[in-house]
């Protein structure tokens, strides 16, 4: 219960991570201030309101990534900051407005906020494993892919990588203006978060379990590093709490072709029809 009269602000509370995050710093005490685009949606706010301690200590804001100073008020008096809010979603009209934008200039606008305050002691940038493996160096099995790779936003593009795109500007701008403004800043990089599901609506990640069981006839011949939402969510609440943390941290507990998830599917859950090929 270290978070005892301690007050931290989560930006996309009510996201997958965000959600997990939230849940797991009110069972530790703390004061927490929620910020969404659409509040007052309690379809999509009532999974928070349910928490334990919710009732006390959870305050839910209204406050838009690319609306400048719109986090001014929410992170004045907060000790730590979660960035968690970034659209992650495959289809996509306008890469531009619909994941850059909001992934580059929303995190600006929020670091924007926490360089006004002095109550801001670290903030926690959820970043992603999009900006740290994609490029064209080599990964035969002897390359360890770790928290010092950069994925190259030239090569995102060439290859219309448009999300990995967004991440990787948006915690190469982060670094950049935390080390110019003095802000002590940790990165959470995860691979594909998987796990129980908070909020009412699936996720871009979870639908990659869901398209395995919904009668898709095969499965894209890709590998990905899986991670547990819960882990990411403690990894969050420990990269603020630890004084020794610092940098950016891959979290992936391992890597797994889709192939072998469909083995695991059909062994928990024999009565599923998947997809052979």
């Amino acid at each position: 219960m270290s978070g005892i009269g301690k007050t931290v602000c989560v930006t996309g509370a009510n996201g997958y991570i965000a959600s997990w995050v939230v849940k797991f710093l009110l069972q530790r005490g703390y004061t927490v201030r929620g910020t969404l685009r659409d509040l007052g949606n309690l379809k999509k706010e009532n999974h928070l309101l349910a928490l334990d301690g919710a009732k006390e200590r959870l305050h839910l804001f209204k406050a838009d990534l690319l609306e400048e100073g719109s986090f001014d008020s929410v992170v004045d008096g907060c000790e730590g900051v979660f960035h968690i809010a970034s659209p992650f979603f495959y289809q996509l009209s306008d890469p531009q407005a619909d994941l850059i934008d909001p992934a580059l200039k929303g995190t600006l606008n929020l670091l924007g906020s926490c360089a006004k305050t002095s109550t801001v002691k670290r903030v926690v940038l959820t970043s992603s494993m999009s900006s740290v493996a994609y490029n064209s160096r080599p990964r035969t099995p002897d390359v360890i892919v770790d928290e010092t790779w950069f994925s190259d936003p030239e090569f995102c593009k060439e290859n219309k990588l448009w999300y990995q795109l967004s991440k990787i500007l948006a915690e190469n701008a982060s670094w950049k203006f935390a080390n110019d403004k003095g802000i002590d800043m940790v990165s959470i990089n995860p691979g594909m978060v998987i796990g129980p599901l908070l909020q009412p609506t699936v996720n871009a990640s979870a639908a990659h379990i869901l398209n395995l069981i919904n009668g898709s006839q095969t499965y894209i011949n890709v590998s990905f590093a899986w991670v547990n939402v819960k882990d990411v969510a403690n990894a969050h609440i420990q990269a603020f709490e630890l004084p020794s943390a610092n940098g950016r941290y891959c979290l992936v507990e391992r890597v797994v072709h889709l192939s072998e998830v469909v083995k695991m599917l059909g062994k928990l859950y024999p009565s599923l029809r998947l997809p052979e090929k």
